[in-house]
């Protein structure tokens, strides 16, 4: 995939890896218009090409009296706004094949999440809008079954897709990276790290998933080391409070000091 593909992104030239974060839900306009403005100032200082990040409904939640959204067209308009206001593309993640459509009206790259990224429906809808894809690969798969993804959105003259590792699952409530898989999805496209559901550790038994946001700069560090196309955070300014997915958030206030030594990181990797 070839990042300039992506309308608005900057520093395509830049040498760094991209970058796809924001919130795991958009809960209002004021915190996703806080959380961009951060971001975005960030991004633009250190040359990353960046991509904001929010969920307009989360679908896949433990318990029925979870967070879901605000409204899928109130949290597709911020995320409209967003882009306007800040000039960044916007990635969000779908969970029918009506959303796919609806979706594609407002933001620039459409998710499949893990667990759903086998659903051929669901994938080939994405592609046919036209807008870029980002595939998911599901915790129980293997990095080498993630070319079947692909080839359904290539199947669809859509050549305009990323494949993101979000962690396997080791026993019922922990995740791990084998970072043995990058190379192989690279094989297959463009690849990125989710660093935070990486270290998500579900299954609990509150119906709360919870997370090691301590590991976040580990995880990080040696993604980018291994030379991953891009990195995938989620953050909040307030984890302890957020709708969804606060256990495994990277706090706002440490984003920039982590993007600085990734940067420099890919600097000294760029070299060999």
């Amino acid at each position: 995939m070839n990042l300039t593909n992506i309308p608005q992104i900057k520093h395509t030239n830049s040498g760094n890896f991209f970058v796809l974060a924001g919130p795991c839900a958009i809960e209002g306009e004021e915190m996703a218009m806080r959380i961009a403005d951060k971001l975005v100032t960030i991004t633009n200082k250190l040359e990353i090409p960046y991509v904001f990040k929010g969920s307009f409904k989360k679908a896949n939640r433990s318990r029925v009296d979870s967070f879901t959204g605000i409204g899928d067209e109130n949290a597709l308009k911020i995320l409209e706004k967003v882009s306007k206001t800040f000039g960044v593309p916007t990635v969000t993640d779908i969970h029918t094949n009506e959303d796919a459509e609806m979706a594609a009206a407002y933001v620039d790259i459409l998710q499949i999440p893990a667990f759903l990224v086998r659903q051929t429906d669901l994938v080939v809808a994405a592609a046919k809008t036209g807008k870029t894809v980002n595939l998911k690969k599901g915790q129980f798969m293997s990095p080498e079954s993630m070319k079947h993804a692909a080839k359904k959105v290539l199947d669809c003259n859509n050549e305009n897709f990323m494949i993101t590792d979000r962690g396997t699952m080791f026993g019922y409530q922990d995740m791990i990276v084998d970072f043995r898989g990058i190379p192989t999805m690279q094989q297959f496209g463009t690849t990125v790290l989710d660093v935070t559901h990486s270290l998500q550790q579900p299954n609990q038994t509150s119906g709360v998933t919870g997370g090691r946001p301590d590991m976040i700069e580990t995880i990080a560090k040696a993604g980018i080391a291994v030379g991953v196309d891009g990195i995938f955070i989620e953050t909040h300014f307030d984890p302890a409070n957020a709708k969804s997915d606060g256990a495994n958030m990277l706090h706002l206030d440490y984003f920039e000091g982590l993007m600085t030594r990734l940067v420099a990181i890919r600097k000294t990797i760029n070299q060999f």
